[in-house]
């Protein structure tokens, strides 16, 4: 426009000139040229510094929409009353999405390498564990007979915790990537923390650690995979007798909401610092040495109790206080009474 305004006020003023020099031009003639003029040179201004930001802009677009350009583009290109200001928001907008993504990738690039250190150390002290063994035997302790036992034994030990380590982590690499196929059914999640402490009991009786509830429940169903939840409350036991201290207790609670049930399993050892929680649930990921991986499992137990519950559409929590304990909580929906649903039909 303005372009325009001072292109034609230049006609204008030539024409004048022209008109001074010659008066030859009438002021209606002069007057005509300088409308057409005027409305020539918009119109040409108009067009191509239009279709100048215009291509401008969507070449813009095009390298920070990947191309995407049209109607039914994600964030298609249109020319609004201030097409710099737009350009200036999706720049923006294109440049927090970029960092956020750069911020991202790092924080997985950091988990990576993590990841595999934590992994290498954890295979690396079985591992060396067999090699000084075997070393051992064909050294000459294969000949003693008290000797070639003992090693073979830890040599044994060794190469179960290798196992277990490469089961855990094809088990957790197979809840990532295809998911669980859960067998929902209605039970007793007091009658199964039973079944489950039992079965745990000598090990707690080893660092004389009582299994016990707080009080005295009723009977409390809820409707989940029974095989799963038993792998949860084994694997959050187990852990509570690893950690926790030696003449301790782990306790159950079960708190009922509507028709959510909580579940809490709690001991009494070192505890966790706060700043330690938000990652407690990462593969290896290592808190304090009072709770380091030698004291036994394969360090990918929570990291598949979290996998577990988050597949029954429900949450698992931590809390701890150092030097008091930790306790474990995870909900489970309410299930129905078999035998009440079994009289129904």
């Amino acid at each position: 426009m303005i372009g325009s305004s001072i292109l034609s006020l230049l006609i204008l003023l030539v024409l004048f000139i022209a008109d001074y020099l010659k008066d030859e031009i009438t002021p209606g003639i002069v007057f005509l040229i300088w409308i057409c003029s005027f409305i020539f040179s918009f119109g040409i201004f108009y067009i191509l510094i239009r279709r100048f930001i215009d291509e401008r802009l969507k070449l813009l677009y095009r390298t920070i929409r990947k191309g995407e350009i049209g109607p039914n583009a994600k964030s298609s290109f249109r020319l609004k009353e201030d097409p710099i200001s737009l350009a200036e928001e999706e720049v923006k907008e294109w440049t927090e999405e970029r960092m956020n993504e750069i911020f991202k990738l790092r924080e997985q690039e950091e988990f990576r390498r993590e990841f595999l250190g934590n992994l290498a150390h954890e295979l690396k002290t079985p591992i060396f564990s067999i090699q000084g063994y075997i070393l051992t035997l064909l050294d000459g302790g294969l000949e003693d007979e008290k000797v070639n036992r003992q090693f073979l034994e830890r040599a044994s030990y060794a190469t179960d915790r290798m196992v277990s380590i490469v089961e855990d982590l094809d088990q957790i690499t197979k809840l990532e990537v295809d998911g669980l196929k859960m067998d929902l059914q209605s039970f007793d999640i007091i009658q199964l923390i039973q079944e489950v402490a039992e079965t745990l009991e000598i090990q707690a009786n080893e660092k004389n650690i009582s299994l016990k509830f707080v009080k005295e429940y009723p009977e409390t169903i809820v409707n989940a995979d029974k095989t799963k939840i038993s792998q949860v409350l084994t694997n959050l036991i187990n852990n509570s007798i690893n950690y926790g201290k030696e003449g301790g207790e782990t306790l159950f609670r079960i708190y009922q909401l509507d028709n959510i049930i909580t579940v809490e399993v709690a001991d009494n050892g070192p505890g966790i610092e706060e700043k330690q929680l938000p990652r407690l649930f990462e593969r290896f990921y290592r808190v304090e040495k009072s709770r380091n991986r030698h004291e036994g499992g394969s360090g990918l137990g929570l990291a598949i109790v979290k996998h577990i519950i988050e597949s029954h559409g429900q949450n698992i929590n931590v809390r701890s206080t150092v030097g008091i304990g930790s306790t474990f909580a995870f909900t489970l929906k309410e299930g129905k009474n078999p035998s009440i649903a079994s009289l129904r039909r």
